[in-house]
């Protein structure tokens, strides 16, 4: 099993992380951390094989806790995960030996993708003995991501907030939410509870009906859609 460290100053974006990657076979989220000191920590005591790690936390930077490991000689592999786009954080990402550099917004099948293309890096490296030169491109194309693009979502739509949505919606089963009862469940706004419920309904994921109650007054309430399978 790959244990994994999660980095995120957001609690509900560490809890939808670690839902990923408890999904994916050969992963286990040993821990998660909100700021840079409280991370440190728990790369000493739990010495986890993967950290998940954010760039902006509450005391120091990401960067600055890859920095701090590095000097300690930890050599753990790092996927940094954040909103930070600038030249300055993706060349100190860089100089720090991270794996892979995430952009937010990205959704589940890019992230999965990711850490599938690191499970394989590292079981390629864990079957070498002395390697070709073949084997050295293999393993840091394999790195590197292939080289692909990262899917994006609609603007003002994070993946993260939609994936716990569809987390709730999937939870209420046939009966499904109102805009109100998913407010409820997740913590958002009414309004934006509505919108990411309607970005399901749009993806052609969720379904939405009217449903009258006692006085009258028509309720929209959204329902999962189940996955067809196929034949």
């Amino acid at each position: 099993m790959i244990r994994t460290l999660i980095v995120d100053d957001d609690f509900m974006v560490a809890r939808v992380h670690a839902g990923f990657v408890a999904a994916l076979d050969g992963f286990e989220v040993v821990g998660t951390a909100s700021s840079g000191t409280d991370a440190i920590a728990a790369v000493r005591r739990l010495r986890p094989d993967l950290v998940l790690l954010d760039v902006y936390l509450p005391d120091m930077t990401g960067l600055e806790v890859l920095r701090r490991l590095r000097a300690e000689g930890v050599s753990v592999d790092v996927v940094v995960i954040s909103a930070a786009r600038d030249v300055d954080s993706i060349r100190s990402a860089l100089h720090g030996g991270v794996l892979h550099y995430l952009v937010k917004p990205f959704d589940r099948r890019t992230f999965e993708d990711r850490l599938r293309e690191y499970a394989t890096v590292r079981a390629d490296l864990a079957a070498l003995g002395q390697a070709r030169q073949t084997d050295v491109d293999r393993v840091f194309a394999g790195a590197r991501g292939g080289g692909r693009s990262v899917p994006t979502t609609p603007k003002g739509i994070a993946p993260e907030t939609l994936e716990l949505v569809r987390e709730a919606l999937g939870a209420a089963g046939s009966e499904g939410l109102s805009a109100t009862e998913c407010s409820e469940h997740t913590g958002l706004a009414r309004v934006s509870a509505r919108r990411y419920l309607e970005q399901l309904v749009a993806q052609e994921e969720a379904d939405v009906r009217q449903r009258y109650g006692t006085a009258g007054r028509p309720e929209r309430r959204f329902t999962l859609r189940t996955p067809k399978r196929p034949g």
